[in-house]
């Protein structure tokens, strides 16, 4: 009796179904890649990295010293890639710069409680205290420069670095190296951090003026300083110093709405992208501070909105921009945050006072400049001398008929 085989499990038919079956899963795979590649994929050449890569084997397969980790050198490649565009406000953060930002912008940390800027020489400078704060009751004072932080030198360094070794844990001891410009005095003083929120102003009074210090343009700006003016207008000032020295600026919206305070009907600024398209912000009237005499501070480190502000005063006739010449930083920069914690700044658009002034790279020129400080009495402040002798050479002014 003949055997019969069993069935071929991959016989002709089976083969068929199977081959069929895979180019189909082929065909799905490169579709599906060729829409991944679509939406995911550089839409410059990548072949023009391969130098890169290249150059990347060689630095590790022939380099002498030790070489950062990886991830340090990728963020060195970002940087480089933006800082090639040749704008300083356009750049990568690492997350730990990144994070610096957001406590500034969140308003707390660990620090010494003082606000700090680059004099004209590039050194860490003083530009106010927190009343209460560690750096006041060791003894700082406005205009102290800082040479060393922890017995290293900060010279060179930039603003974000130099603040972030000023920072760290509550609790934690710094040393800081001082020159003191008023008496060329040099020091060491040991400062025990505390937990600092960010002061928005501070409002004082000079006999019939009154002074406000505004340090920065957050969300409660302008509904903080128009109930400190209503203060004082109840208090009797016939006159206001608003000053803006060390102020880094901060949202626009923020500066459009305190430039209208003290402003009738009018342009406040004008935000211009790269294509032409112009963005006009403007004043409105009905303000009780619009009439009231004012003077207000500029510095070094009067940057960003807060010059926004200033050029809106100072092109409309409204206020003296009394102290020294402004940052000069007009332009507007979008965050992009990452997965890692870092940011990417880009610059998209520029600022232009009422007369078509650009702040970027030039700043804004005061109306009466401050320059020394030295024969005054200790403790005085220069600018805040000169603004009262404005305001009090003002209000002696007969009225208009």
């Amino acid at each position: 009796m003949a055997s019969r085989s069993a069935p071929n499990p991959l016989g002709p038919p089976h083969r068929a179904r199977l081959l069929f079956a895979a180019v189909l899963i082929a065909a799905v795979a490169f579709l599906a890649g060729v829409w991944f590649a679509e939406r995911t994929d550089s839409p410059h050449d990548t072949r023009a990295f391969d130098i890169f890569w290249q150059s990347w084997s060689i630095l590790e397969r022939e380099f002498y010293y030790d070489l950062p980790d990886e991830r340090e050198l990728i963020y060195g490649a970002i940087q480089g890639l933006l800082a090639k565009a040749g704008d300083p406000y356009t750049f990568f953060a690492p997350p730990r710069q990144a994070s610096f930002d957001r406590q500034r912008i969140a308003g707390e940390f660990g620090g010494i409680g003082a606000y700090v800027g680059l004099n004209a020489e590039g050194q860490l400078t003083i530009t106010a205290l927190f009343a209460g704060y560690p750096a006041e009751e060791a003894g700082l004072q406005v205009q102290d420069v800082i040479l060393e932080v922890d017995g290293m030198s900060i010279a060179g360094w930039t603003l974000e670095d130099s603040v972030a070794r000023l920072r760290g844990e509550v609790g934690s001891k710094v040393t800081l190296t001082i020159f003191r410009p008023r008496d060329e005095s040099r020091f060491s003083v040991e400062i025990k951090r505390a937990r600092v929120e960010l002061p928005t102003l501070i409002a004082s009074t000079y006999d019939q003026v009154g002074y406000v210090r505004l340090f920065s343009f957050n969300d409660r700006a302008t509904e903080l300083l128009s109930d400190e003016i209503d203060k004082l207008l109840d208090q009797g000032i016939a006159a206001l110093i608003l000053d803006l020295r060390g102020n880094p600026g901060g949202l626009l919206d923020q500066a459009v709405s305190v430039s209208d305070l003290f402003l009738g009907e009018g342009v406040v600024v004008t935000q211009r992208d790269r294509s032409g398209h112009s963005t006009v912000y403007r004043s409105v009237t009905g303000q009780p501070a619009e009439t009231l005499p004012l003077a207000v501070l500029i510095d070094s480190t009067s940057a960003s909105a807060a010059e926004v502000v200033a050029g809106a005063l100072q092109d409309r006739g409204r206020a003296a921009l009394i102290g020294q010449p402004s940052f000069g930083k007009g332009s507007v920069q979008h965050v992009h945050d990452l997965p890692d914690g870092s940011q990417v700044h880009v610059t998209v658009a520029l600022w232009f006072t009422p007369n078509e002034t650009p702040i970027q790279g030039q700043g804004l020129t005061p109306d009466i400049l401050v320059e020394e400080t030295t024969g005054l009495d200790e403790g005085e402040d220069p600018f805040i001398t000169a603004a009262l002798e404005y305001l009090t050479a003002q209000l002696q002014e007969p009225a208009s008929p």
